[in-house]
């Protein structure tokens, strides 16, 4: 019976044994998965930061570029502005010339659709 006794004994110090390591292992498990966790978390940052960055970079470039873009727009416009001048100061005084002729030498003749 002692014998009996010391083997039931052996089994529950053998399962308590294994119990607690078993809760070790699951200590280490959670531990682990934080730290994961943490580590995922701490690299997600150092991505954001550096995706936005870039994105940053990039719109600063872009928005240097539309200045450009509008600068030349600008000149551009002022080139044809001045070409419109150009030609209205040439041809003005002629224009004012045949108004001034087919206002003052007026024909007088009868309209088509009238009938006599």
């Amino acid at each position: 019976m002692a014998q009996q006794s010391q083997a039931i004994q052996q089994l529950l110090d053998a399962e308590k044994k294994a119990s607690e390591i078993v809760d070790a292992a699951r200590k280490r498990k959670v531990r682990r998965l934080k730290q994961a966790r943490a580590e995922a978390g701490e690299e997600i940052d150092s991505c954001r930061k550096e995706k936005d960055s870039e994105f940053l970079r990039v719109e600063s470039e872009q928005r240097g570029s539309g200045d450009t873009f509008q600068n030349q727009v600008t000149r551009d416009m002022e080139l044809q502005l001045a070409k419109v001048l150009q030609q209205v100061a040439v041809s003005k005084q002629g224009v004012i010339d045949h108004l001034l002729s087919l206002v003052t030498n007026v024909e007088p003749k009868l309209h088509q659709n009238l009938q006599l």
